[in-house]
This record gives C-alpha cells, sequence and structure tokens, in this order.
C-alpha cells in the first residue's frame, strides 16, 4: 500500500477544515496509508523577514521528509494537471515501485525555494490564490479523487 506524507506548515485552527481532513483522512484509509505531519509556521512581520521564516520552515520540513520519498511541492507557479492527469501520476509512480509520496504544502509565505528543489513536481491547485489551510483538504480530496479515477468509480464524473 502506498505511503503518503503530507506534510503542512501550521496548525489547522478552524473546526470545519479539520472536519474536512478527518473525513478525507478516513476515505482514504482504504487506498493509502496517511500520516499528516504538521510543523510550526514561523512568523514573518515584515517583508524581509520572510526569507528568515522560510529558511526556518524548510529545516523543519526537511526533517520530516522520508529519505526514500518522491517529493510533490504544492507552489503556485507549479504544474497545473487535471484530476486525471494526477491520477494517472500517481498510477505511474505505483508502478514504477514508488512506495512513498510525500506532498509538501507551505504556510501563508509558500515554500523555501531549497524544498522546491528537492521536488519531482512542483504542483499548482490553480492559477488563484487560496488560504494554505484550504489547500490542506484540496490536496487530500485530489489524492481521493485519483484513487477512485484509478478503481473505475463513479465519485469522478
Amino acid at each position: 500500500m502506498l505511503g503518503i506524507d503530507l506534510i503542512c506548515v501550521g496548525k489547522l485552527k478552524e473546526k470545519f477544515f479539520s472536519d474536512a481532513v478527518e473525513e478525507y483522512r478516513k476515505r482514504l484509509g482504504a487506498y493509502c496509508k496517511l500520516n499528516i505531519i504538521e510543523v510550526p509556521e514561523t512568523p514573518a512581520e515584515s517583508f524581509s523577514e520572510i526569507s528568515k521564516a522560510l529558511k526556518a520552515e524548510a529545516e523543519r520540513i526537511s526533517s520530516k521528509i522520508p529519505k526514500d520519498a518522491h517529493i510533490i511541492c504544492m507552489c503556485i507557479e507549479g504544474k497545473l494537471l487535471s484530476s486525471e492527469e494526477l491520477s494517472k501520476t500517481v498510477s505511474e509512480l505505483k508502478i514504477r515501485g514508488v512506495s512513498r509520496l510525500c506532498i509538501i504544502i507551505g504556510g501563508s509565505n509558500g515554500i523555501d525555494e531549497e524544498i522546491k528543489k528537492r521536488a519531482a513536481l512542483r504542483l499548482s491547485m490553480s492559477k488563484m490564490t487560496f488560504p494554505h489551510h484550504l489547500a490542506r483538504v484540496m490536496v487530500l480530496e485530489q489524492v481521493y479523487r485519483a484513487f477512485k479515477i484509478e478503481e473505475g468509480s463513479n465519485y469522478h464524473k
């Protein structure tokens, strides 16, 4: 069974986001071994502090990335994929023998470039900007949808 580590900067505070994450965690249990890891967000009071904050977050993220993982970074400049294309990508990774997928969602200031360089895929959900807490729910839903597409379910219409 594919192992998926979802590394997220910041802690979910809103109950509606937490409830949605738990629902997808439950659903995904049939398809993968999901591990959600939260690392603290570093506050940046000014634009000049953002780079320093991202570096501090990058250290915490790096310490959580499994050595054998295929890394995907969620970032606005990433590649746009349809749900079908994401499903095909996940299927192909499993065929190639990848057993561990690590998806990284940054905080409100994004992800440090050093982490992005380690990624096999930079993936964007849209040209629009979303709150990073909502992005967590959206990524989990899309991973679930990818598995449902792969099995030929009517979930994806």
